[in-house]
């Protein structure tokens, strides 16, 4: 028992279940944030076995015992399926042993079976204290005192299957390693022409099937919610031989492990591969990648929004009263949101019932509108040639849209172009890529202009084919180029005569601050010149994740996992030394990449222009610092993002640290520059490109049916996309800075604060 002196509250955590990178993030915040509330912690390890071992499977964490971990996949307090916890006695034992710490409050991170179990705890926490009591195992005081269990969930699954939140702590790390794998089974793949079977993880949820096929480029996936239909194998091969005879040079099949037919047969990766091989007379082989994707370090993602779920999940147990019902915390767009977890876990096991009942539908319709929209767009990106009633293709919204105006079918195809503007994003050749090719999916020819407005100017537009862009996915840079230069007054009669000359019926803009003003110059000046009549739309490529209406930007996952990984290698050259770190990222007035790169590196600091820097905070920092390094400490690392200031530059600040730092410790720094631009596009990226063109031919394709001429910038925002007037653009834009008003992100400072404010 907890010394009597000591009143705090006592919070324990433990992950069970299958581990999932990101937990160890989880586990720090939670840590941390209690810690810095001034209540002990302590860690339960092997899952809920160490709770119901007791001993050393339960011991107290200080601040430091959770340093470094923040880049370790797997868990480092271990993870266990406790057979004993399922049983009455198991949960009796367990009981006691956390009244022996005094912890009545946890903080769980497993999947749906470790959540319902920790539920049943719940439920049978009074019962198993009365039995405590009475058999003299724990004092009617002790029972007084502890009369309920209180906890927060946190889903730790690399499948995303929970339904009622948008991500789990895994999936995005898990969808990188596949990734990485079809990308590069991609490259010999198409040395040779030959087929490839991958399969992936997902018993009752295909979410990292489907995406890895969108955002890999793949021609054919089978996933449990959606069984194909009888004689699926010469369709699939129909499929295939259509992507051959448009060049493709490779074939890759994404299996979902747990994917089976109408009739319940599993359909497995070495059935696929036989199937091909016979059929199609190709050499085939099969990847099973396993727990590979379960490995590795986290992403970026996984680091900062599970450090977010985890500081939240602690205030939620810290603040809980005796009789409340923990919920399970998750996101829906980038929102934290609390769910009940006993509904949670019902809608989830659901899906599996819906399977086997062949109410696919509905079993889709669980997932998410992501999700079934997810399953369209590859349809489209995979075959060129569109059925009658795909021709153009609609959004269910733009089809109501177009009823309720009891506007007629739409006409003949259209000519689109796209172009890019702004600073260099990754994932721009993969909006590019998808826009081609759903562009003409849909009936449309599709024109690439090169070298942005200007390329426009000198009409350097051509028409670009299905094949022509079969490479661009996985590539960084801008196959069609990117320039910053906005049209000036004089160069719009030259661009209205190139879009009148190549018969322009839309525009799509894949790009930056430029690209939005500039499109807004051409939608005011319409009137003037009749060819700038055509819909415009503007799309959010920028690593600097500083565009209105969208919570991510094209680019911005993809730089930030550069500037995390670089921080990574830092502190492991800084790891034999004392040193501290001042780390410069790009953003130029927006401070996303500082502060999401600051949290997922376990920065100390972080200095944004949002806030500002001053000289007092930065002499309180000193202060703090050389106080820390005196205590003991090893490392420091903050990271500056390269507007937080004109006159306290990176430079400056490196230099006021060692000076005052009177030899305690090294002061190196580090300017990321333009390699934070010239990454392949990591699966976010290239997954939020493909929604974003798919709305946007969409939006255009209204525009057509409707015969009129609207301009728009489309974003995500709350978890799906939405379209804006181009004519408000500057209502919602801080115009001197050149960012968004309202910054989502910034919420997620409080979040640093109490996750690397630590005892001196």
């Amino acid at each position: 028992m907890a010394p009597a002196a000591d009143r705090r509250l006592q919070l324990g955590i433990l992950t069970s279940g299958g581990d999932a990178q990101g937990m160890n993030a989880a586990v720090r915040a939670v840590a941390r944030t209690t810690i810095s509330r001034g209540a002990r912690v302590f860690a339960i390890y092997e899952g809920f076995q160490g709770m119901v071992d007791g001993g050393e499977g339960i011991r107290e964490l200080e601040w430091e015992d959770v340093s470094s971990i923040l880049h370790k996949g797997g868990t480092v307090i271990g993870t266990f399926r406790s057979k004993d916890f399922r049983e009455w006695e198991g949960r009796r034992r367990a009981a006691r042993n956390l009244l022996e710490h005094g912890i009545d409050r946890l903080v769980v991170i497993g999947g749906d079976g470790s959540l319902s179990g920790l539920d049943q705890f719940r439920a049978d926490w009074p019962g198993l204290l009365a039995e405590l009591v009475e058999a003299g195992e724990i004092s009617p005081r002790t029972a007084a005192e502890h009369p309920a269990l209180m906890f927060a969930g946190l889903v730790g699954s690399i499948d995303n299957d929970l339904v009622g939140t948008d991500s789990t702590i895994g999936a995005d790390s898990a969808l990188h390693r596949i990734i990485e794998a079809i990308d590069a089974l991609a490259s010999t793949a198409a040395s040779h022409q030959r087929c490839f079977v991958v399969e992936v993880m997902g018993r009752h949820c295909g979410y990292l099937a489907l995406m890895a096929a969108v955002a890999g480029g793949c021609d054919y996936v089978l996933i449990p919610e959606s069984p194909p239909a009888p004689g699926w194998e010469d369709m699939m091969c129909a499929s295939l031989r259509r992507a051959r005879g448009n060049g493709r040079r490779d074939t890759m099949v994404v299996v979902a492990e747990g994917a089976r037919e109408r009739t319940g047969e599993p359909i497995t990766s070495a059935y696929v591969r036989d199937v091909l091989q016979e059929r199609l007379g190709e050499d085939t082989r099969v990847t099973i990648l396993g727990h590979v994707q379960r490995g590795g370090a986290p992403s970026a993602y996984d680091r900062w929004a599970s450090t977010w779920l985890g500081h939240e999940a602690a205030l939620e147990v810290l603040s809980a009263s005796p009789g409340s019902v923990g919920p399970v915390i998750g996101f829906h767009g980038n929102e934290v949101v609390r769910v009940p977890l006993v509904d949670a876990v019902a809608r989830t096991r659901e899906v599996p019932e819906l399977i086997r009942t062949g109410e696919y539908g509905q079993a889709m319709e669980h997932r998410g509108g992501a999700f079934t929209e997810m399953a369209q767009i590859l349809r489209e990106l995979v075959d060129p040639t569109p059925t009658p009633a795909e021709r153009p293709s609609f959004s269910a919204e733009s089809q109501a849209r177009l009823a309720g105006l009891g506007i007629p079918a739409p006409g003949p195809a259209k000519r689109i172009a796209i172009l890019h503007v702004g600073g260099l994003a990754p994932g721009m050749n993969s909006a590019a890529r998808d826009a081609v090719r759903l562009g003409i999916r849909r009936g449309h020819t599709m024109l690439g202009v090169r070298d942005g407005f200007v390329g426009l100017r000198e009409q350097a537009i051509s028409e670009l084919g299905w094949a022509e862009v079969e490479e661009w996915l996985a590539n960084g840079g801008a196959e069609l180029g990117v320039r910053r230069t906005l049209p000036t007054a004089s160069e719009l009669y030259p661009i209205s005569r190139a879009l009148e000359e190549h018969r322009v019926d839309a525009l799509l803009m894949i790009g930056g601050w430029n690209g939005y003003q500039g499109v807004h110059l051409l939608d005011r000046e319409r009137d003037r010149y009749p060819a700038l009549r055509i819909p415009m739309v503007c799309l959010p490529a920028s690593i600097d994740n500083n565009l209105p209406g969208s919570e991510f930007s094209i680019g911005a996952d993809t730089a930030l996992n550069v500037v995390t990984e670089a921080i990574d290698r830092l502190k492991v050259s800084g790891a034999a030394a004392k040193r501290a770190f001042v780390v410069e990222t790009m953003g130029r007035y927006c401070g996303f990449l500082a502060l999401a790169s600051g949290l997922a590196g376990g920065a100390e600091r972080v200095y944004l222009h949002e806030e500002g820097l001053s000289l007092d905070a930065l002499q309180a920092d000193v202060s703090w610092l050389r106080e820390s390094f005196a205590a003991g400490r090893k490392l420091f690392l903050a990271v500056r993002n390269e507007e937080a200031n004109p006159l306290y530059t990176t430079d400056f600040i490196a230099r006021v640290l060692e000076e005052e730092g009177s030899g305690r410790y090294d002061v190196r720094q580090a300017v990321l520059g333009h390699v934070q631009q010239g990454a392949s596009p990591t699966p976010a990226d290239r997954l939020l490109a493909a929604r974003l063109v798919s709305h946007a031919l969409h939006v255009v394709g209204e525009q057509f049916a409707a015969g009129t001429a609207e301009s728009f910038y489309l974003g995500l925002a709350d978890g799906a996309i939405q379209r804006f007037p181009i004519a408000r653009l500057n209502d919602d834009v801080d115009m001197e800075f050149r960012r968004p008003r309202h910054q989502w992100w910034l919420a997620l400072r409080p979040v640093l604060q109490a996750v690397a404010d630590g005892p001196v």
